[in-house]
């Protein structure tokens, strides 16, 4: 029986509209190029151009990196990476559909053919990976975030910020502690938290301006400031400052840190050394410490406690930590093996994630939804060397993820928080913030 002319025309008319979207994303040009991060050194930037579309991304770098992670450049050369875009990449990329994400990211680990990205180099995968999305998204005239996690997207993080420097992110007489956080998880919308975390951060530098003549304002490079002072007196200022903010605004600023304990970790001596505390802890009096300072300090958030293959001491921790998210960066790299590992110690209950520790986006997805099933908590977070790419502020939307670590007010940082306040205004009465309610500040 023959179909009606009409309904035929209807099956061919869509055929034809589905094969015109197809074409519209067919990868036609890969390029890189050299460019630099927020600390001036050379990093790579991939355009991706499909038919109809175009994405651009640039890499960032840590300077605090966990063991774990891929291997940022072959040859630790930005040079080779370049070179191996041009001989390897590009070739097998170009021709490819930019809407078969898992395809171009499988495309990547295929090119390389290691565990941890040593032939192209991790930050290229992650590059290229990125743009393509990227590049996918635009070629619909979608945004990112939408593209990625459909119209269903419509949740902002909260913003978590660096306010005073320590460790290998400060320099001269700085707290052995890495970073002294302030998380506004009270705040009903993306601006009122991105304002209260300028106001603590402006309000710490007020403070350490009187306890400290010497003080010049000097910043790191996540524009947190750098100061003489030791790790009590630098979360004393900083929970003081957040109690400040919260009863002028009248919304709940949390107080974290970042120990990074990886780089306090002794493994001769098998203790963290405190250089100028001039204290030596041993793993059980690690615990009692950092115990001590989530209730001294009503903490809301605490991050590499211990070592990264430590993963009894953040179990420890997250079973006796009350309303504090426990996190693992160095701990999980991002790493699907490693936090699946976790899971069975119940090491941490939240999760760093950088799509550059694993290379591709198809690997850091994986990780969030397998964290998210399990009760983690997946934070997206920017890297100490980072650039004004934007990026992560749509992933952290599409991801789901409650919190974004990015900084306050730093160019490569604000890159990102002002986007989150384009995607909310975009977002409109749809727009949301992410429910932290069960997570922080019992």
């Amino acid at each position: 029986m023959k179909k009606p002319r009409n309904e035929k025309r209807q099956e061919e008319t869509t055929e034809s509209d589905e094969k015109e979207k197809s074409m519209s994303t067919v990868i036609e040009d890969l390029i890189a190029r050299r460019v630099y991060n927020s600390r001036g050194e050379e990093t790579v930037e991939v355009d991706v151009v499909t038919t109809s579309g175009f994405g651009r991304v640039s890499a960032p770098a840590g300077k605090s990196r966990g063991k774990s992670e891929v291997v940022y450049y072959p040859q630790n050369s930005v040079e080779q990476a370049l070179k191996k875009v041009e001989e390897s990449v590009a070739p097998e990329i170009v021709g490819l559909n930019a809407d078969y994400q898992e395809e171009i990211d499988r495309t990547l680990h295929e090119i390389d053919g290691s565990k941890d990205f040593k032939v192209i180099g991790g930050n290229t995968a992650f590059a290229v990976s990125l743009a393509n999305a990227e590049a996918a998204a635009n070629s619909y005239g979608s945004l990112l975030f939408q593209y990625l996690g459909g119209h269903v997207a419509h949740e902002l993080p909260y913003p978590l910020g660096n306010t005073i420097s320590g460790g290998q992110h400060g320099s001269g007489k700085t707290p052995d502690i890495q970073e002294f956080l302030v998380l506004p998880y009270g705040a009903d919308s993306f601006v009122e938290a991105a304002a209260t975390n300028v106001q603590a951060h402006r309000k710490i530098g007020e403070i350490l301006k009187k306890k400290d003549k010497l003080f010049t304002g000097g910043k790191s490079d996540e524009g947190a400031w750098v100061a003489n002072v030791g790790d009590l007196e630098a979360l004393e200022i900083l929970a003081n400052a957040c109690e400040e903010v919260s009863d002028e605004l009248g919304s709940e600023c949390g107080a974290g840190i970042d120990v990074a304990g990886s780089s306090l970790w002794n493994g001769k001596g098998r203790s963290y050394v405190y250089e100028r505390e001039r204290k030596k802890r041993n793993p059980g009096e690690q615990l009692d410490f950092i115990l001590e300072l989530i209730k001294k300090y009503h903490l809301a958030y605490v991050e590499d406690a211990f070592h990264e293959e430590d993963f009894t001491g953040f179990a420890e921790l997250a079973k006796k930590a009350k309303n504090c998210l426990i996190c693992g960066d160095d701990l999980f790299t991002t790493n699907i093996e490693r936090l699946s590992r976790g899971i069975k110690t119940k090491a941490a209950n939240a999760i760093i994630i950088k799509v550059n520790q694993v290379g591709t986006l198809t690997d850091a997805s994986e990780t969030v939804e397998k964290a998210r099933k399990n009760g983690y908590t997946p934070i997206m977070a920017h890297r100490s060397g980072d650039t004004c790419d934007w990026h992560i502020a749509h992933l952290a939307v599409a991801f789901k993820c409650p919190i974004i670590k990015t900084g306050i007010v730093e160019g490569a940082r604000i890159a990102k928080i002002n986007e989150l306040i384009r995607i909310e205004e975009f977002l409109g009465n749809r727009a949301e913030m992410a429910d932290l309610k069960n997570s922080v500040g019992g």
